[in-house]
């Protein structure tokens, strides 16, 4: 079983049914199902310019109701916010249909020079304390890169074991540590090495839907690798796109009962994002049927 996301509030019906009233009605509303998958939203590019009003009311209109907090986006929740203006982000989203999973930092633990690792991981708490203090649920973070003259084993470990310290931290603010498959470590293999390390209940994985989850043999065994330490939240591209086994992904999340946030990070500019976003929750919809007709 797939580990679920701590629940922090119920999303507030009224208002959704007002959002997307224009909209099909959202496939997670049908009969009883094995996961119970939402549709969400990464900064990344599609909301990198939208301040958090703004960025609201466009998840709102497309009945995208959950965001991941990209760092140094316009939305502006970032760890230097004072109390009360973090009061005033979770009261943003306390009003609204939208829930905000967490925030996405950039912060990195595999370089060779420990001062550096020290410091992505003491700016990685202040990610974490933000998360608590605007009422989410995790922060993601990244494994990257290996380095030249340093074994591979020895930075997995390295990774790991910050994770594990990061865990611990988070898991006392009621949050969770979710490792982006991401950079050099992305293939699956090397992410379950380093989660067999960081073996914290609130260290996560956050599978990215890179083209490395092919390799080696396929999809459905790397999944398998990593299933069970899978936290809130996954990325994708557009779901309709090619080169990517969507419907197969969406497949093994049914089966595997998971019920976290499918969350778009798409690199591509459409003329309307808003429109775009409700297009893809639409094709997450269909592909979630799709699932449950195979059941």
């Amino acid at each position: 079983m797939i580990r679920r996301e701590p629940t922090r509030r119920h999303f507030l019906a009224t208002s959704v049914a007002t959002a997307t009233a224009a909209l099909p009605a959202f496939g997670l509303a049908a009969a009883p199902h094995k996961s119970n998958m939402r549709f969400g939203l990464v900064t990344y590019q599609w909301g990198k310019d939208w301040d958090l009003p703004t960025l609201i009311a466009n998840c709102e209109k497309s009945g995208t109701l959950g965001v991941e907090l990209r760092t140094t986006h316009k939305h502006g929740v970032e760890p230097s916010l004072n109390k009360a203006q973090r009061e005033e982000v979770k009261k943003r989203f306390a009003d609204s249909s939208v829930t905000c999973v967490g925030p996405g930092s950039n912060e990195r633990y595999d370089n060779p020079n420990p001062a550096v690792v020290r410091k992505a991981i003491e700016t990685t708490k202040t990610f974490l304390q933000l998360s608590h203090d605007i009422g989410s649920t995790g922060v993601k973070v990244k494994p990257d890169r290996f380095w030249p003259n340093v074994p591979r084993e020895k930075t997995i470990e390295q990774i790991g074991k910050s994770l594990n310290e990061l865990a611990k931290f988070a898991d006392g603010l009621g949050q969770q540590v979710r490792l982006e498959t991401h950079g050099q470590c992305a293939e699956l293999p090397t992410i379950k090495a380093i989660m067999d390390v960081a073996d914290h209940k609130t260290a996560a994985v956050c599978w990215n839907s890179n083209a490395v989850d092919l390799k080696g043999k396929g999809l459905e065994h790397n999944f398998n690798l990593v299933k069970d330490r899978f936290g809130a939240t996954l990325h994708t591209r557009e779901l309709d796109g090619t080169g990517y086994p969507w419907a197969k992904l969406i497949e093994l999340l049914h089966d595997n009962a998971y019920d976290g946030w499918v969350m778009i990070e798409a690199s591509s500019r459409p003329k309307d994002r808003v429109a775009e976003l409700a297009k893809q929750r639409r094709v997450l919809d269909d592909l979630i049927e799709r699932a449950r007709a195979a059941d």
